[in-house]
């Protein structure tokens, strides 16, 4: 799929609820045998969604650490990054007192795990993460994904090679 990009017009977004900081979040696409490797969520209300492996670059780290690191948390093995595939922007809703927005940019590596990896939690899973799962991607379209941004970073991929490496605004 195509997703034109905007004209540049020398403006910003303006919210008044915006975040004053960008953060930066990795996410692995770990794809084995025409299966993705996702996190496994309790979405509330007895519903699941899922998840990439993944989460927020903290300071000081490059973004293949962090990576790195919140896969040996969320999936207990360490990956190999190989390739970055995908980075969007998009604005998530924070459920606080007063409402907040914060600005997010998703890095999507390609990654492997060991060929002896079975799916299990690592030593710090989400706090609704209820397990590591493959799911063949022929089910993708009609799963519930955790974090509306997920599924464009997933248009077209594992499958095909697009051209176009950042998407713009998602979500």
């Amino acid at each position: 799929m195509f997703f034109p990009r905007p004209p540049y017009t020398g403006r910003v977004m303006v919210m008044d609820n915006l975040l004053p900081n960008i953060r930066n979040s990795v996410r692995a696409l770990i794809v084995r045998d025409g299966s993705i490797l996702m996190l496994h969520k309790d979405a509330g209300d007895q519903r699941e969604a899922f998840a990439l492996p993944g989460g927020a670059q903290d300071p000081g780290e490059t973004l293949e650490q962090a990576l790195y690191r919140e896969c040996l948390e969320e999936i207990g093995t360490p990956v190999q990054v190989c390739e970055l595939v995908r980075v969007a922007d998009s604005f998530k809703e924070k459920k606080t007192v007063p409402a907040a927005t914060a600005h997010l940019v998703e890095f999507l590596f390609r990654c492997t795990v060991p060929d002896d990896y079975t799916p299990c939690n690592g030593c710090r899973p989400d706090k609704r993460q209820k397990g590591v799962v493959w799911v063949p991607v022929s089910e993708l379209s009609s799963r519930c994904f955790y974090s509306r941004s997920l599924a464009p970073l997933l248009d077209g991929l594992p499958s095909q090679k697009n051209q176009s490496v950042y998407l713009g605004l998602i979500g």
